[in-house]
């Protein structure tokens, strides 16, 4: 039979060895949490840094195309094995691209038309909206020309409407040269000539002769070229441009107005603010590099719109935009 002394130092023995053991048992336990921890931060910073593959097209506005230049640049420094093209074939040269399956975004510098969207349902492509920036549309003149200090509404009916008659400066307001005026218009794919057709010349036919072109740059040209010239399209070009051109303050109604970004952004230059839009196919957002372009374009989308010459949107609006593409993920 075995001895008290040698039972209860046998007893200490066991307890002291169940101590122990349950000390490593702990200590494995948090050496094993702290490595899941630090494993979870290191698959996190992964997924971050993650280097994406694939290829982007989009088409469309020229107007927006100055945005979506900018965040393609910034984007590729992040993701350079994503290749993104980006045209300016004007807006409904963009929708006629994505209506036909060959781009996976749509520029746009108006809303997408009834029969734009009729024909997209019966390819079966489901799409949708977002909001990029604001646009102020411009009309601008010759740098040279002193005469025309602002122009109303109806003055820019009268000028940019057909009526069969050769145009002079003298016909728009009384004492200006009798000078016959060149005009510089976006073309008829464009979303800005859209915008303008419905707003000032209320779908009635634009003068014949004028210079008609999806490149904005050539309007430019145009107008810097020629001290009887007038033409219009996006702030962006304009202010681009402002050595080589002056632009127009419009008055809407309650005196003549300059397209700024505080009065784009307050509503005050109207009727010829604007919002610009691009457009995704829903099945192209599944592809994981769509859905980052997606979201660092509007992430990025107020900085980028105004270092390019728009005016960004409300804080609230490029969230929401966030929350609509998380859905559709």
């Amino acid at each position: 039979m075995k001895s008290f002394k040698y039972v209860a130092l046998s007893a200490m023995i066991g307890a002291v060895l169940a101590f122990t053991a349950a000390c490593g048992s702990s200590d494995a336990g948090t050496a094993n949490g702290s490595s899941q921890t630090e494993g979870t931060k290191t698959e996190q910073a992964g997924e971050e840094n993650k280097q994406l593959q694939g290829e982007i097209n989009i088409d469309g506005s020229s107007t927006v195309f100055p945005i979506m230049e900018a965040v393609v640049e910034e984007f590729g420094m992040e993701q350079p094995g994503v290749k993104v093209s980006v045209a300016s074939s004007g807006t409904g040269g963009g929708f006629k691209a994505f209506i036909a399956g060959t781009t996976d975004f749509s520029n746009a510098s108006r809303p997408v038309k009834d029969e734009e969207k009729a024909q997209l349902d019966e390819k079966g492509i489901a799409f949708t909206e977002f909001k990029l920036a604001n646009d102020g549309l411009s009309v601008v003149v010759n740098k040279d020309n002193t005469w025309v200090d602002y122009l109303t509404i109806d003055e820019l009916k009268k000028m940019w409407l057909e009526d069969g008659t050769v145009k002079k400066w003298s016909d728009i307001r009384k004492g200006w040269p009798e000078e016959e005026i060149k005009f510089y218009s976006p073309g008829t794919d464009s979303g800005t000539f859209d915008y303008f057709d419905e707003v000032i010349l209320e779908d009635q036919p634009l003068v014949e002769k004028a210079t008609l072109s999806e490149d904005d740059n050539v309007l430019v040209q145009g107008v810097a070229g020629d001290k009887n010239a007038i033409g219009y399209f996006g702030y962006a070009y304009y202010a681009e441009n402002k050595d080589k051109l002056k632009v127009v303050p419009i008055d809407g109604g309650n005196g003549p107005v300059e397209p700024t970004n505080a009065t784009v952004e307050s509503g005050e230059y109207s009727p010829l603010s604007r919002p610009l839009f691009t457009y995704v196919k829903n099945e192209s957002v599944k592809k994981e590099e769509v859905y980052e372009f997606l979201k660092f374009t509007l992430e990025n989308a107020a900085v980028l719109s105004e270092d390019v010459g728009y005016v960004k949107l409300k804080d609230e609006d490029y969230k929401k935009a966030l929350e609509t593409l998380k859905g559709l993920k």
